[in-house]
């Protein structure tokens, strides 16, 4: 019996038996938005499932099977995964405050809580780890048989989603207690609900539907709440009248995977396997990232497209440092689980615009640039976009090259390249939100110009760049 399925099969107390029990359920999953479309693509990639881009921007959803569970775990472009109790396209909101909430209330007991209940369970098995939200893990083997006794169904002696209120006098409230020759009483699940609300024509808030629905699923299973040291987490989704109901698959986000030592603008890396997606990494390509930061690009096609080589390069002696230390993690890491720990990926400290790399000798550039918010300033930044993204085309190979570039200077970004049709052209944009701020992640293809042929290799000055005068010379020239 493979450990994924073992909390799904009954176990036959007088034969022996199992009867393994795979179910289809509907997963959601959160993705960087924007890249909603790359998310989907990757699903039906690695697990075969058509995914479907919800309205509500950064979100899919999809349907597997349970013993696919584990597969969707290891997607690289989701953050968070929850698995769909109910769902409803056109939710009929009442008029007032009050009947809305109350209709919230009365839609706890008519969910099909069943398999939903049971994938969480399974789900809570195949954790190795458990997140900061949960109770320590005691010896080898007692937590999961503390799983299979948590008190999942409602107390009413009745199926899940059937009417009917619990049974007070019966419910598994307080500590486990053993009694010798006697099953032990299954323990209460702490539990909290958190409700993400997005649309202007709602007439209760965010906490009142939390609350109100929280309160009616505590009734209805007589679980315990708690907003910290919680076993299960109910979703409460709403997008104008679209609304979600599910339960929460992961503690903490899976863009954590790869930083342990951050910077002030580290990119998550569910949106760095976005932007690596975008390239389309080929084998053998050397792929650059000129301003790495914490390492969060490079390292993150190093580890999903390891048949390429990367090389990750900062002029920030303290970025160069936490790069080294990410990636030595990451080799620990693999090293731990005795995989190959190499990773195909160098650190260098550089100066951005003088790179020591040969002419057209890279395949694929991608980086985030300064957005002149926590990091350097937008007058700053009319004096870097241009040289940087010369020193780019020279380094890119002519005809096949590729760079992919977020920024959210978008005037900045767009003014220098405009400058540079001879060595850049646009190929494709992708809007993103990095941090609440509305940002660009651009593709861009490498033209055929031959570096230093052409009128771009020349440096000039952009006429918007604020407070900033023209040299005299310049000025003189533009009077004759």
């Amino acid at each position: 019996v493979p450990f994924c399925h073992q909390l799904l099969y009954n176990q036959s107390a007088s034969d022996g038996e199992t009867d393994c029990e795979v179910i289809t359920v509907t997963i959601g999953a959160t993705v960087p938005t924007g890249f909603e479309n790359t998310a989907a693509e990757e699903v039906q990639e690695k697990i075969g499932a058509d995914a479907t881009i919800s309205k509500d921007r950064g979100r899919i959803y999809f349907q597997i099977t349970t013993d696919k569970l584990s597969q969707v775990h290891h997607l690289r472009s989701v953050d968070n995964l929850f698995v769909v109790v109910e769902e409803y396209d056109n939710y009929q909101f009442k008029d007032s405050k009050e009947e809305t909430l109350e209709d919230l209330q009365k839609l706890a007991s008519k969910l099909p809580w069943t398999n939903a209940l049971k994938v969480w369970k399974l789900n809570t098995s195949l954790k190795k780890k458990r997140g900061p939200h949960r109770r320590p893990q005691g010896p080898k083997g007692k937590g999961r048989r503390e799983i299979e006794k948590l008190q999942l169904e409602p107390t009413t002696g009745q199926g899940v989603g059937e009417a009917g209120s619990p049974d007070l006098e019966n419910s598994p409230l307080g500590e486990q207690q053993e009694v010798e020759g006697q099953e032990p009483v299954p323990k209460v699940l702490k539990f909290r609900v958190t409700c993400s609300r997005a649309g202007d024509k709602h007439s209760f808030s965010s906490n009142e539907a939390a609350r109100d629905f929280g309160g009616a699923v505590q009734d209805f299973f007589l679980w315990k709440a708690d907003m910290t040291k919680f076993d299960i987490e109910v979703l409460l989704n709403i997008h104008n009248v679209e609304v979600v109901i599910g339960i929460a698959l992961t503690e903490e986000s899976l863009h954590r995977r790869n930083i342990t030592h951050f910077g002030p603008t580290t990119l998550r890396s569910t949106l760095c396997y976005g932007m690596l997606r975008l390239s389309k990494p080929q084998a053998s390509d050397v792929i650059l990232d000129p301003m790495c930061g914490t390492g969060a690009i490079p390292l993150e096609g190093a580890i999903e497209w390891q048949q390429a080589f990367y090389l990750a390069g900062d002029n920030n002696d303290m970025a160069v440092s936490r790069t080294v230390n990410n990636i030595c993690h990451i080799q620990k890491k693999r090293l731990d689980k005795s995989s190959t720990p190499g990773l195909p990926i160098d650190t260098v400290q550089w100066d951005l615009c003088h790179l020591p790399m040969r002419t057209s000798s890279v395949d694929i550039i991608i980086t985030d640039m300064p957005f002149g918010k926590r990091m350097g300033s937008r007058k700053n930044n009319w004096d870097l976009y241009p040289p940087c993204l010369r020193e780019m085309a020279r380094v890119s190979r002519p005809g096949s090259g590729k760079a992919v570039i977020l920024t959210q200077d978008k005037k900045c970004f767009q003014k220098a390249i405009s400058r540079m049709g001879g060595l850049w052209r646009k190929h494709h944009t992708v809007w993103v939100n990095v941090g609440g701020l509305h940002a660009g992640v651009f593709l861009l293809k490498r033209t055929a110009g031959i570096f230093g042929q052409t009128p771009e290799d020349v440096r000039e000055p952009l006429e918007e760049q604020p407070g900033k005068e023209k040299p005299a010379e310049e000025r003189e020239k533009e009077v004759k």
